[in-house]
């Protein structure tokens, strides 16, 4: 697809029957809890056929409405929350089905500084870029910070940004329609005249769709971009670059009608580190990276939670429950300097399990369990072990 020409009549090819399959599949896989509605995966998934042959006749008569998504709160690591929308599963499905349709559409306009929630793409592919780039001779970093990016961006401006691509007006409706579908809280229903909501299957989209004006422009300012969603850093040479390149970013932001954060919008040189991802990278003796302090204290947060004393649990059912959290974090992070890091956090890991046995059995098994038995025999996931097989 080449030139200004434009994508007619894609509506079809939203509820065409084997996408809406299609679409379904990509939920089931990703679970997830229920919406307003409070009906499960399993329980779509009981009666499929019905619900997907709703789906498809309400999208093809013009009539489906989607239902507005429930608010949950997720704690961060400062002691804030952060807001999660979660859709209906049947919203769920309508919307992957229409990300199926757009995303090759636009995938075919998107850069290469562009890695976050694409094929082949991801946080690794986006770090390995920075750290090209510094290895290259950028010392000096121009960290973006967007002031709650998802939840203030500019609904009619991404319906704008879609249309310059699609042509198709019930498509345009469609996504206004779970733009604008409100929240459930603890209080009642809210409008949303802005944002989309996280936890939106398309939302990562419509994000890229967003941020690609500001991809498009610094990269043709000869800019060395890197962006994962809404977390970009530009790598520069000098500090006139670093600095005009932050000014840049300033006023393109400014018409996407996105704010800047204040004070985690800056210049750091590399050597003093700065966050990207989910870590800080440095540059002393070598370039280096490890997990961020707030990644750290948010995982022990989520092991603490797992082995409280007044959880009705076994040992196994313990580890059961602990193995999944310690794998998804070790390996996210086991290519980064944690070699220390990981071997100090198996052993408190173990001493919380003891504790909890300590508590919850009153007795001496947990003299029976050392470290190795725990590991070896008892089947906890090693860190230290995940740390050595990402580096063989």
């Amino acid at each position: 697809m080449t030139g200004k020409r434009k994508w007619h009549s894609l509506i079809d090819k939203v509820y065409r029957p084997r996408n809406l399959e299609l679409a379904w599949a990509a939920v089931r896989a990703n679970k997830g809890a229920p919406g307003v509605d409070q009906q499960t995966i399993e329980q779509f998934e009981a009666r499929k056929d019905l619900e997907l042959l709703q789906l498809h006749t309400e999208l093809k008569d013009d009539r489906y409405r989607p239902l507005p998504v429930r608010r949950v709160m997720i704690p961060k690591p400062d002691g804030r929350e952060r807001p999660l929308g979660v859709p209906a599963v049947r919203d769920r499905v309508a919307q992957q089905a229409l990300r199926q349709v757009l995303e090759p559409i636009f995938e075919a306009k998107f850069l290469d500084v562009s890695h976050g929630f694409r094929k082949g793409r991801s946080t690794k592919t986006a770090l390995k870029q920075v750290w090209k780039q510094i290895r290259q001779g950028d010392r000096l970093i121009v960290e973006v910070d967007f002031q709650s990016f998802f939840d203030t961006i500019d609904q009619e401006l991404v319906i704008d940004a879609v249309a310059e691509e699609v042509a198709d007006g019930r498509v345009l409706r469609l996504i206004r329609s779970i733009l604008r579908s409100g929240v459930n809280t603890t209080g009642g229903f809210e409008e949303t005249e802005t944002g989309t909501p996280q936890g939106g299957v398309i939302s990562p989209l419509l994000a890229n769709i967003t941020l690609h004006r500001l991809d498009a422009d610094l990269t043709a300012q000869g800019y060395r971009t890197v962006r994962y969603a809404d977390d970009l850093v530009i790598t520069c040479g000098n500090r006139r670059e670093a600095e005009e390149a932050l000014d840049r970013v300033r006023s393109v932001a400014a018409g996407l009608r996105l704010t800047l954060h204040p004070g985690k919008t800056k210049i750091v040189h590399v050597g003093e580190g700065f966050d990207f991802l989910g870590y800080t990278l440095k540059k002393g003796y070598s370039l280096y990276a490890v997990p961020r302090r707030k990644k750290i204290e948010s995982f022990k947060d989520k092991v603490r939670e797992i082995t409280r004393r007044d959880r009705p649990l076994n040992l196994r059912m313990l580890i059961g429950d602990l193995n999944p959290v310690v794998r998804g974090w070790g390996q996210h992070f086991a290519k980064a300097l944690v070699k220390s890091l990981f071997w100090k956090l198996d052993r408190w890991i173990c001493r919380r399990i003891r504790a909890f046995i300590t508590r919850r059995t009153r007795n001496t098994l947990h003299r029976r369990l050392p470290d190795g038995v725990l590991f070896r025999d008892r089947g906890l996931v090693s860190l230290w072990r995940l740390y050595l097989k990402a580096h063989a």
